[in-house]
């Protein structure tokens, strides 16, 4: 295969993977705490002495949206939204993991844990205790917990030190490989939960157009082959 050919099938690859991710940005349009995701295409240049460089496409880094969701209100006095550049801190068997989808409850032993039973944290990393006999909760925009006018602590609220450094995990939730910090300028609002911040017009019109890029460079590699079968044949005779 010719260089045209490699070129060409860096960037279908790249293509096929940015398919997917608007796909399930899509499937996930409804799912709270959701964030958007996209793929960053870069350049990758090849060269060698006495050689024309190659230039090829790939398409490795995934860019998470911090666009606000929507906000719902739902009254419920464990659902909890962010509002800002900010992540609920949660435990889970794999580690700590950020979060946006607020939709909180209470285990057997009084923690606030979320659907799938991961523990919330406080600003200390301490997981955070509710007493099963509380009659009124209550949290101030800052993450502060009340409950029946007693102070019990804080929701932590971080944020990623490189974003683009954050690895999806199970649809809602990161992971942090380059650590994270306190999102001070985050607040929390109780009894609403963030929707999606998918936009499904935008992200069905992109996938419109990446099936197009597509079509044409699968177009150009079988007019290529076509090219490179008679040139063989030519030769042959």
């Amino acid at each position: 295969m010719e260089a045209a050919g490699y070129v060409t099938l860096s960037r279908q690859s790249g293509l096929m993977r940015e398919m997917r991710i608007v796909a399930n940005n899509i499937a996930n349009a409804a799912t709270t705490g959701y964030r958007q995701e996209g793929l960053i295409f870069s350049e990758f240049v090849r060269s060698a002495p006495d050689q024309s460089s190659l230039s090829m496409s790939q398409a490795r880094v995934r860019n998470t949206s911090m666009e606000q969701g929507s906000l719902t209100q739902t009254n419920g006095n464990m659902d909890f939204a962010i509002e800002g550049d900010g992540f609920f801190l949660v435990e889970t068997p794999r580690g700590e993991r950020l979060t946006r989808a607020g939709s909180f409850a209470t285990n057997a032993d009084g923690d606030l844990v979320t659907p799938d039973g991961y523990r919330v944290l406080d600003a200390g990393g301490a997981p955070v205790f509710v007493p099963p006999d509380a009659a009124d909760i209550s949290v101030s925009s800052d993450g502060t917990l009340s409950v029946d006018g007693r102070l019990l602590g804080q929701i932590g609220l971080v944020r990623p030190t490189d974003p683009l450094a954050m690895v999806r995990e199970d649809g809602v939730m990161f992971r942090a490989d380059d650590g994270f910090e306190p999102a001070e300028d985050a607040r929390v609002l109780q009894g609403f939960v963030e929707g999606s911040n998918v936009n499904p017009i935008l992200q069905i019109a992109r996938m419109i157009d990446i099936q197009r890029a597509y079509e044409m460079g699968q177009s150009f590699l079988e007019t290529e082959d076509q090219r490179i079968r008679n040139a063989a044949k030519t030769l042959m005779k």
